[in-house]
């Protein structure tokens, strides 16, 4: 018995270890993986997943939505009723005796049924943010590259000079 409480604390401190690794910084708070775009000053050093070159444009692409319908599903319920048994013991031994009777029992069935349509707004093109970058990684050479960034980098981005150096983690290239 002791062994196998050994081999359960030995795995829940894996285990424990295991997520500890996962939880961000020192203090155990989640940290933000850089999204936000901020200015390089030559000290510090990009991420991999970062990318960094002079601010050439922004460009706020909006949600394009379209009409459209679906089943309109309402809560319906009916009554319904179900036997139920009932037992009761008496006595003990050779004299046990057990009576068994039955009642019925009301109670009510709920379910969603379609009742109709309706109509929603799908969104067929969500909306993105995203900033042209020239001197990509410090290539003169690679320029007018646009990536798509979150709405706070396309923020920081929108208020900084035009041709500043901007740093940031994409979303994905293109726009």
């Amino acid at each position: 018995m002791f062994s196998r409480r050994l081999a359960v604390a030995g795995v829940t401190a894996l285990v424990m270890a295991g997520l500890g690794g996962c939880s961000g910084d020192a203090a155990g708070a989640a940290t933000d993986g850089g999204s936000h775009v901020r200015t390089v000053d030559g000290a510090t050093t990009p991420s991999p997943d970062t990318v960094s070159g002079l601010r050439d444009g922004v460009r706020h692409v909006s949600a394009v939505t379209t009409k459209a319908t679906r089943p309109h599903l309402v809560r319906r319920c009916t009554g319904a009723t179900r036997r139920v048994t009932h037992t009761r013991s008496t006595g003990s031994g050779k004299r046990r005796s057990v009576r068994t009777w039955y009642t019925t029992e009301h109670y009510q069935r709920c379910g969603k049924v379609r009742q109709g349509t309706e109509t929603y707004r799908r969104v067929t093109r969500p909306e993105h943010w995203c900033v042209r970058l020239d001197d990509v990684g410090g290539n003169r050479s690679h320029d007018d590259v646009w990536y798509r960034v979150t709405h706070a980098a396309y923020t920081d981005a929108l208020a900084a000079d035009d041709h500043a150096r901007l740093e940031f983690s994409p979303r994905g290239t293109g726009c």
